[in-house]
């Protein structure tokens, strides 16, 4: 119940914040679980204490890497310390080990299926009341009683995580479908404006375009004058190519629909983006490596790559170029697209915002190029995951099933 605790009280009250906030807040009501564990210990004849402190301890090291851990590690043996008894040291000692050795796998963990996460987690936990209950084998006899409390520890420790990471992983996994279901929604908003728009904005201009082409042949009037209409006609074409642009958020169009692995795409956007790539002092490596075909619009599958591309070069002309890592492999009947810079990076903040109108970490962007990318994903089915850490650079993960 005590480690039940946190995982109530986040569903209830902070499930909707935002994830900075969300942070702090699992921190502080796993220190809280933990503390309770402690208060409530199942003490032993030796002297020693056996209770469920570390599996707090060990979620958060696993999910929260030493940032996030070393608030526990400070409270938990300030709290052992001020409990005092036989086993202080010894307590001290052993956090002290899982403080050190448990961060460590944690940014391997989270690139783990939500299944791999338990498991590992599980058997994290095992290994740690294993390594607990060997230290005791100095203390105690090895007889029956040791051995009942030795099983007893064991699947309490192990039952107890796995109850705690499936429930985990469900609010994961509920917060990205909703997540998910939100930006689709959006994404249709966005696709039906885009159309309404479009076909009442092409009619007027399609019939001020033939009353000038009809004046531009009149011989009344001057050169000059001609050369007005010819600006006026160019700058109706460029307003109807961007009406067919947000046309494009709508719906793929039917002569751009393909069938294919998209080889030639993937060779057309890279041979487009390497003079911009060698401007700004970027090296673009390059391996595609799939057999998988998808039916696709070939003009917004390419329009969704070039700006992708484009976002991680900008990303790196700042810290005087770097690399852009291009892939494309299949997995699982899966089509999987990664494009990966050593540019600035975002924070959590700024991803769980891209592809929202309007939204854009450039000074000078309105945020329509990612708008787009996310359309296109979600017209062909796929999604799209954004791993990145300030300072390092930034990976997008598409995966498209076929």
């Amino acid at each position: 119940m005590f480690l039940l605790f946190p995982v109530v009280i986040f569903l209830i009250f902070f499930e909707n914040k935002a994830y900075a906030y969300n942070k702090r807040v699992l921190v502080l009501l796993s220190a809280v679980a933990m503390c309770l564990c402690m208060a409530k210990p199942i003490k032993l004849e030796i002297g020693f204490i056996f209770d469920l402190r570390y599996v707090p301890m060990i979620i958060v090291a696993l999910f929260g890497g030493y940032k996030n851990l070393f608030p526990l590690y400070f409270i938990l043996n300030m709290y052992r310390f001020y409990v005092g008894g036989e086993g202080t040291f010894r307590s001290f000692v052993y956090s002290s080990v899982i403080f050190i050795v448990v961060p460590i796998l944690s940014k391997w963990f989270l690139r783990l299926s939500s299944k791999g996460r338990i498991i590992t987690a599980c058997l994290t936990s095992l290994l740690n009341i294993l390594i607990y209950l060997y230290t005791l084998t100095s203390f105690m006899p090895l007889d029956r009683k040791f051995w009942m409390f030795t099983l007893n520890a064991v699947m309490t420790y192990v039952g107890v995580m796995c109850v705690i990471m499936i429930l985990i992983e469900k609010i994961i996994t509920n917060i990205k479908n909703r997540d998910r279901i939100l930006q689709s929604e959006r994404l249709n908003v966005v696709s039906e404006l885009a159309a309404s728009v479009s076909h009442e904005i092409r009619n007027p201009l399609t019939v001020t375009s033939g009353f000038l082409q009809l004046l531009n042949k009149s011989k009344n009037i001057t050169q000059s004058e001609k050369g007005f209409i010819e600006l006026s006609l160019q700058e109706l074409k460029r307003a109807e190519k961007i009406v067919s642009d947000y046309l494009s958020f709508a719906k793929p169009q039917s002569e751009n629909m393909v069938y294919s692995n998209m080889s030639e795409e993937v060779e057309y956007t890279k041979n487009i983006i390497m003079p911009y790539a060698s401007i700004h002092k970027v090296e673009v490596i390059f391996s595609f490596n799939n057999s998988l075909k998808k039916h696709y619009d070939r003009n917004q599958i390419q329009q969704c790559l070039i700006n992708l591309y484009k976002n991680g070069i900008e990303a790196m002309k700042d810290n005087g170029g770097g690399i852009l890592y291009i892939e494309i492999s299949e997995r699982k009947q899966h089509i999987i697209i990664s494009i990966r810079d050593t540019g600035i990076g975002m924070t959590r903040e700024e991803i769980s915002r891209l592809g929202k109108p309007y939204y854009s970490t450039k000074e000078e962007g309105t945020g329509l190029g990612m708008l787009m990318v996310y359309s296109t994903i979600n017209k062909v089915k796929g999604t799209i995951e954004v791993d990145s850490e300030k300072g390092k650079g930034t990976t997008f993960l598409i995966s498209i099933p076929t």
